[in-house]
């Protein structure tokens, strides 16, 4: 019923976002503009300016939730995310290092995925010292976002005025402009890669029942994880190369799936990816129409979102600690 339901709000929305704009468009000349029928006006419109907006959106948010359940699931803690751990920002940090070399925008997802594997390695020495420690790994997560965004922000304000426009959106997050050289390149991978994560959902559920019993099992836990953190980290990748840093979706996402599915199955982590391209597309449609100051970047609404939701989760956390220490 949760997937049929959120089915229906996505497709309502991806009406809502292929109808709508400087020329509004009733619903079903849009939709049919969509897969190329109607007036060639009309499909040049649908499909060249607003669908690759709308797929990057659907794309990206499904690629992100899906992440931050995989890593919520794996670290066993509520503030594991891509966003929080420093891997969207790596890959935001690499995929300007790609523009400033004035490199193909097709090599922007390639660029993306190596940046976010870069913030992962910073991730793993700094954070693994002295043991795997969840709390430690998100403290030091924030503080490589941090300064992976610290550096994007200074190449931004370091380029030319001709880049400095089509950079901006990997210090805030955005899907104006996309393309579909981009979308494909990077939607495509996605595909792949959801399709990894799918088949890891065995070995995900045999790391639940703990590592005696899942080395019992005969599972080798470190390389099971190694291959769910890669895929987690390959998707937010790919998610941020076609939006940017996006807050909130994959930290929330996977708790709203838990509140209103239950406990983790392969249907859930499915859920989630709905759920993300449902959150992205409908921020981007309030950012494009409904707030007062029009052109603002998606990352405003999500970050916006994502704030009060990652404080109320570190309170949360913190007090959990202490009742246990007590």
């Amino acid at each position: 019923m949760l997937a049929i339901g959120g089915v229906l709000v996505l497709l309502t929305l991806v009406t809502v976002s292929v109808a709508n704009g400087e020329m509004p468009l009733p619903p079903a000349d849009a939709l049919k503009g969509l897969i190329g029928l109607g007036d060639p006006g009309t499909v040049l419109v649908v499909q060249e300016f607003r669908a690759p907006r709308m797929v990057a959106a659907v794309v990206a948010g499904t690629g992100l939730a899906v992440a931050g359940a995989l890593l919520q699931r794996l670290f066993r803690n509520p503030l594991a995310s891509p966003d929080v751990m420093g891997v969207t920002g790596g890959a935001s940090f690499g995929a300007v290092a790609m523009l400033a070399m004035g490199a193909s925008q097709a090599l922007i997802p390639l660029a993306a995925l190596g940046g976010g594997l870069f913030a992962a390695v910073l991730l793993g020495v700094f954070g693994w010292r002295a043991g795997v420690s969840v709390t430690r790994l998100v403290l030091v997560g924030l503080a490589v976002q941090a300064g992976l965004t610290a550096a994007v922000n200074f190449m931004v304000v370091s380029f030319p005025t001709e880049l400095a426009g089509s950079a901006l959106q990997w210090t805030t997050g955005s899907v104006y402009g996309r393309t579909w050289t981009e979308v494909w390149a990077a939607g495509g991978a996605v595909v792949v890669a959801l399709a990894v994560a799918f088949t890891l959902h065995r070995r995900l559920a045999v790391l639940d029942l703990g590592d005696d019993s899942a080395g019992a099992l005969g599972l080798n836990t470190n390389t099971a994880r190694l291959q769910v953190l890669v895929t987690a980290v390959v998707l937010a990748s790919l998610g941020a190369a076609l939006t940017g840093p996006v807050a909130f979706v994959a930290l929330a996402v996977p708790h709203i799936v838990r509140f209103l599915a239950g406990p983790p199955t392969a249907g859930t982590l499915a859920l989630s990816g709905l759920a993300g391209a449902v959150l992205l597309l409908a921020s981007d449609l309030v950012a494009q129409y409904l707030l007062p100051v029009s052109g603002l970047p998606v990352g405003v609404v999500t970050a916006t979102l994502g704030a009060p939701w990652l404080l109320a989760l570190m309170i949360r956390q913190s007090s959990s600690v202490n009742r246990s220490v007590r």
